[in-house]
């Protein structure tokens, strides 16, 4: 039957003059084609009016248009650098340093599908329109290297109050605070400026201050009573809170044998003191035995503060030898200054000797 029908349109077309020929040709090919011309000229996809990323308005536009106003409008900002402000330092975080990379095509066709439910990437708008976050990845490890560099530049250990000691005058050293940076914050608030290109390019980040473990009221009750003792002008002076109380003339220790130098502290009290006289040939007979205190044979009179391996301050019947460098290495005083002296230095009380 077919080979029948395929016959006689073989015989009317034969039968046909040329011009009806090329005209019944030019309709058939018309027909052919024109389902495939039809979909070649389908205008492109637009996406939805209302739709914009961030602040560029993309509503009504191609993917390809779309893309070429973001990389305009929108890409410049991701390269501009970051500024950090921290104690007072003002840097710059270049964001290439992160490796940042704004995908305008990507961003483009997300904006294409974006619907209201969309709520993993889409936003409220103004007039029900949806806001879109543009794409964009970074690498978070350099921020984090850069943040912590940034720290250990920053940071300062506390100085606790320190006591300048001098044998005329007493100076307080302040203390200073500490300062510690969370680098980790720092971090977060860099990674989200590079982001999102909205948002000011300017991080200002507070340090913490750390408090030190003694301040300079500590410093003064710590050092209620100070004595000092100067070799060069065979003076000995008590400071009470940090302040000049008194003033007396002493002896020091003879030049073969010197009164120590350095910072010591009152270890005993004895009022007549018994004297355990050193193993040593200036003592003569008298050398490893013990003298009752207030006896004429013991110097040490009235009043005794040990300050360090047998070295002290007394009192003296030698009343000539002071304002001079006559001891053993002890610290003379006359009887009734070493009485007046006696009740005003407590035990553990510093002793700086000069």
């Amino acid at each position: 039957m077919i080979g029948g029908v395929l016959g006689s349109l073989d015989r009317l077309m034969s039968s046909l003059p040329r011009p009806a020929l090329s005209a019944l040709a030019s309709a058939l090919a018309i027909l052919v084609l024109s389902p495939a011309l039809a979909h070649a000229q389908a205008p492109p996809p637009r996406i939805p009016a209302g739709v914009s990323v961030l602040t560029v308005d993309v509503g009504g536009l191609t993917v390809e248009e779309a893309t070429a106003r973001l990389e305009v409008e929108l890409a410049p900002r991701f390269s501009a650098p970051v500024i950090v402000r921290v104690a007072g330092r003002r840097l710059s975080f270049d964001p290439a340093q992160a490796r940042v990379a704004f995908d305008a095509a990507a961003t483009a066709r997300r904006a294409l599908t974006a619907t209201a439910s969309d709520v993993t990437s889409v936003g409220g708008g103004l007039d029900g329109g949806i806001i879109l976050r543009p794409t964009v990845r970074h690498a978070h490890l350099p921020v984090r290297a850069y943040a912590v560099d940034l720290a250990r530049q920053v940071a300062r250990a506390p100085r606790n109050a320190e006591l300048v000691l001098g044998v005329r005058h007493q100076r307080v050293r302040r203390a200073r605070l500490g300062v510690q940076l969370d680098a980790v914050a720092l971090a977060h608030r860099i990674d989200a400026v590079l982001d999102d290109p909205q948002s000011p390019r300017f991080v200002e980040q507070r340090v913490r201050r750390t408090r030190p473990a003694i301040n300079a009221n500590d410093i003064r009750a710590l050092y209620r009573t100070v004595i000092t003792v100067s070799k060069r002008d065979f003076k000995l002076r008590l400071f009470k809170n940090l302040k000049l109380r008194k003033s007396y003339s002493v002896a020091v220790g003879q030049r073969l044998y010197p009164t120590p130098e350095g910072t010591f502290h009152i270890q005993n009290k004895q009022v007549d003191p018994i004297w355990s006289v050193p193993h040593s040939p200036w003592a003569g007979e008298l050398a490893g035995t013990t003298v009752e205190g207030g006896s004429a044979a013991n110097p040490l009179k009235a009043r005794w503060m040990g300050i360090f391996d047998g070295v002290g301050i007394h009192g003296t019947g030698e009343d000539w030898s002071i304002g001079s460098a006559a001891s053993h290495g002890c610290i003379r005083m006359h009887v009734w200054d070493v009485k007046d002296l006696y009740p005003r230095v407590p035990v553990g009380t510093t002793v700086l000797i000069r």
